[in-house]
């Protein structure tokens, strides 16, 4: 699996504000973290379930990690870069993460870190036609008379194939492959702070 990470934390570059809300209401933010029931409003585990046990597995009571926003879709337009998965289709989506942990959440370094290893992780994952990329951007939450500004990680996963269907299959391997990497991620930083 092709993984990678980067930075974008230029004045132009995404930022997220949380809570969110599109015009309308609709879509909007929906807290997973501490209301899990919530997941079967989201429009798009209606159309794509697989990504259900994604969004459980960030946001389990037990993580650190928590989502703010997701999409999937399915494309016949590839990049030049995306050539060497030998396809004609791919399908995609992203989830914006970050740390439920405050101190954790405006840490440059912990963001950082966090993304590497996860990259790390999936880097050593089978080859599979499936692609990560982990992005580091500035959020902003507002909270009663305050906002606060952190980091977050929009976690892109795109599958490749010859049809729809089977780079939605190979899309739905490469995000539980990233879910596994992230739930042993923060196993080990529990592991860390037990230890201490």
């Amino acid at each position: 699996m092709e993984a990678d990470f980067a930075v974008e934390l230029g004045a132009d570059d995404e930022t997220l504000e949380i809570p969110w809300s599109a015009h309308g209401g609709h879509p909007r933010y929906y807290d997973l973290k501490h209301q899990p029931e919530m997941l079967c409003a989201l429009e798009e585990i209606q159309r794509v379930p697989e990504l259900a046990g994604f969004l459980r597995a960030v946001n389990s009571a037990a993580g650190g990690l928590e989502s703010a926003k997701c999409d999937v879709w399915w494309s016949a337009e590839l990049n030049p870069e995306e050539e060497i998965f030998g396809a004609s289709q791919k399908f995609g989506g992203y989830v914006d993460l970050l740390f439920s942990n405050e101190s954790a959440r405006v840490s440059f370094h912990e963001c950082e870190s966090f993304a590497k290893r996860v990259v790390e992780l999936l880097k050593a994952v089978p080859e599979i036609p499936a692609a990560a990329e982990l992005l580091i951007r500035r959020c902003f939450r507002h909270e009663t008379d305050e906002t606060r500004e952190g980091f977050y990680i929009t976690c892109y996963v795109f599958g490749y194939g010859e049809d729809e269907s089977q780079a939605r299959q190979r899309w739905a391997i490469g995000i539980e492959l990233v879910a596994n990497a992230i739930r042993q991620v923060e196993a080990g930083i529990i592991d860390t702070l037990r230890s201490r």
